[in-house]
């Protein structure tokens, strides 16, 4: 899952990135109002982690903006602001939760894994995905292989999951790039093969193809 978190505030924004990335998301950050629109607009992203007082344009206006633009991701807006009138403004532009500063950690991870489990719902996902006798829970984050558990990395997972939401199609290494690892990342892309290698240890070198010059495929394990 990519994360992008737009928040002007640099050590709440860094502090979240971090933390999120220990959960095993892939995590943008940007610090203005209109690069996160752009960067909103234009990246596919799962999740948006939005601040709403934002130097250029607020977080109000991004929302808007967005909707207006038939663009669906799940908005979480973040404000150190209080109040009915503003919980109802930013749900009236399209955002999908609200969390006022300062906030529970464990209360805003929570606050994600509801909002993409609902996305998932309702793009007719599921949150535990099977591919033979692989079982990968999206939502707990647990991996089954004829029951038996997997213990994974968070980035393993990561590579892992977006093999399963399209298993028996070719998933190629830019695609792996763009939901695993952040914008900034401009390393080696051969990295990925580093993950499909240790994967094919862990769950069995049957369970992933590479498909020459295209990419790799999860198939059902013999």
């Amino acid at each position: 899952m990519r994360l992008l978190i737009v928040e002007d505030e640099k050590r709440l924004a860094l502090s979240l990135a971090k933390g999120l990335t220990a959960e095993g998301y892939a995590v943008d950050v940007v610090h203005d109002g209109l690069e996160g629109l752009h960067r909103a607009a234009e990246g596919d992203y799962d999740l948006l982690l939005l601040d709403i007082m934002l130097p250029g344009m607020n977080g109000y206006r991004i929302c808007a903006a967005l909707r207006a633009a038939g663009n669906d991701v799940p908005i979480l807006m973040l404000t150190a602001k209080d109040g009915e009138y503003d919980e109802a403004e930013g749900l009236d532009t399209g955002a999908d939760d609200y969390l006022t500063k300062p906030f529970s950690y464990v209360v805003l991870i929570a606050r994600i894994k509801a909002l993409l489990r609902r996305r998932g719902r309702g793009a007719g996902a599921s949150p535990t995905l099977t591919v033979g006798d692989l079982r990968v829970e999206t939502a707990a984050r647990r991996v089954f292989r004829a029951e038996r558990e997997i213990t994974l990395t968070a980035k393993e997972f990561a590579v892992l999951e977006q093999l399963a939401v399209r298993a028996g199609e070719v998933v190629s290494k830019a695609q792996i790039l763009e939901h695993v690892w952040d914008f900034a990342y401009d390393g080696d892309p051969n990295i990925i093969e580093v993950y499909i290698s240790a994967l094919r240890r862990k769950l069995g070198a049957e369970c992933i193809q590479t498909v020459r010059g295209a990419g790799y495929r999860l198939v059902a394990g013999r």
